[in-house]
């Protein structure tokens, strides 16, 4: 975690923690920094960047700040204009643009917003890059052994140029189009877009495939993104596929990079029920790469308990779809994601992809000819009590002896039927304590136990 960048981009209150100087200055460093590269490797045309945005009302002002800061320093900037996080690392790839940029603060509210730099390979831009860019914002930059006062700036015919690049985002929807294996005629599907970037893309792509489409939140005026809409307020698209008594509902945030589903129920199904049916579905097929789902130590227990019963195996990373990605591409593997429905198919996708995803779920129920519900039935959410306990020093109060001693204590007396987690939140003064058992007693027995000897300690603020 960066000064200015965290795990998903530089974010912030837009022209509070985050200006348009900031954008401006972003675009100058990264049009001069990779003019410098194609340099050293002889090649002398101007790099060339593909900028996407969400709705927020700021993202447009962003844009032209961007646009305004790469062409200055001799970089050609390409307009996706609204569109989704996954379009642009899938454009950054397919059509081999230096970098990427989405504008957009994902599930955040519409005065929020941010800049998510993918490289040329579509994932998440390389942390020496971005500590570059965070010493050129601060005016310590030093590159090649110089210490860089100010980025010239381009001239004459070296000036870069804005292009117009919306067939890029057509390209995109024809590749998610292509990813079809079955037909949804007779398939009655809700699409909830958070009235964010996903409104004019998943539509057109169920439509193609047959579906029958229901949408909402596809309205956007620049401040309703997210705005009880979305994956953060599943509940809406929950009463509407009941009400409609439709098949299956998928939502979206903001930057469409994440979805939760609704089975025909009005059951929620999370990232990690996500993670069980594609799992299990793939394992089936002999297509699940050794075996092993990727997932994060924030998902439920019963995930862990499913898979187990399953026979797959399972990797737990930090919080984050940045590492659930690393880990595996380390270690060559296909699926995996988090609970708030970032879902990485590396074989389609280098990040998490809100319509693929939602599409691999169709698969799979094409294919089983069975309902949503009945493929999620074996995956048994564990109750679980989460307390975010505000303290003076986070690592000082994880690290006393005596709250490791009955943290301890309590993984010891849960066994195989339960867990407990503490851990430091990466943006807060706060120390999470969460425990999932068999029922919600258990839990919050533990977690009070925990708690209570981090206040008897004196770290709580």
């Amino acid at each position: 975690m960066g000064k200015y960048f965290g795990t998903d981009g530089f974010r912030g209150k837009a022209n509070e923690n985050l200006t348009a100087e900031h954008a401006y200055k972003v675009g100058r460093f990264l049009g001069w920094y990779y003019g410098e590269v194609k340099k050293k490797n002889g090649d002398d045309s101007a790099p060339r960047i593909i900028i996407g945005k969400d709705t927020r009302r700021s993202s447009y002002m962003f844009e032209y700040s961007l646009v305004g800061g790469l062409t200055a320093s001799g970089a050609d900037a390409y307009l996706l204009h609204v569109t989704t996080t996954p379009s642009v690392a899938y454009i950054s790839r397919v059509d081999s643009f230096d970098c990427g940029i989405m504008i957009s603060a994902s599930h955040n509210p519409y005065y929020d917003n941010g800049l998510k730099l993918i490289n040329s390979n579509g994932e998440k831009m390389e942390d020496s890059v971005i500590s570059l860019i965070e010493d050129y914002l601060d005016g310590k930059l030093v590159f090649d052994g110089q210490e860089i006062k100010e980025i010239p700036y381009a001239k004459n015919e070296k000036i870069g140029r804005s292009v117009d690049y919306i067939a890029g985002r057509n390209r995109y929807i024809g590749y998610l189009i292509s990813l079809g294996v079955y037909s949804f005629r007779g398939m009655k599907v809700g699409l909830d877009c958070a009235n964010g970037a996903s409104w004019n893309i998943a539509k057109a792509v169920f439509d193609a495939l047959g579906a029958t489409t229901y949408v909402i939140n596809a309205e956007p005026n620049g401040t309703n993104i997210n705005d009880n809409a979305g994956s953060t307020h599943i509940e809406v698209l929950q009463k509407f596929v009941v009400e409609k008594g439709l098949d299956v509902g998928f939502a979206y945030d903001g930057d469409a990079d994440r979805c939760l589903c609704v089975d025909e129920k009005g059951n929620v199904i999370t990232g990690d029920h996500i993670l069980y049916i594609y799992g299990t579905y793939m394992k089936k097929r002999d297509k699940l790469i050794n075996n092993t789902v990727v997932a994060t130590v924030m998902s439920n227990f019963g995930l862990f308990k499913a898979f187990d019963e399953a026979g797959i195996n399972y990797a737990k990373t930090a919080v984050g779809d940045k590492y659930v990605y690393e880990y595996m591409k380390e270690n060559n593997c296909c699926l995996g994601g988090e609970q708030s429905g970032h879902i990485i198919f590396s074989k389609y996708a280098s990040t998490g992809d809100g319509i693929l995803t939602s599409l691999k779920i169709m698969q799979a129920v094409m294919s089983s000819q069975k309902k949503l519900s009945e493929l999620a039935e074996p995956f048994k959410v564990y109750p679980q009590v989460l307390e975010n306990v505000r303290v003076k020093d986070k690592s000082v109060a994880q690290s006393d002896s005596d709250v490791q001693a009955v943290v301890k204590e309590a993984a010891d007396a849960l066994g195989d039927s339960g867990r407990i987690l503490v851990r430091e939140s990466g943006t807060e003064p706060v120390v999470r304590v969460m425990v999932e058992a068999g029922d919600e007693e258990t839990c919050r027995k533990y977690v009070n136990k925990v708690v209570d000897v981090i206040k008897s300690k004196g770290h709580t603020v």
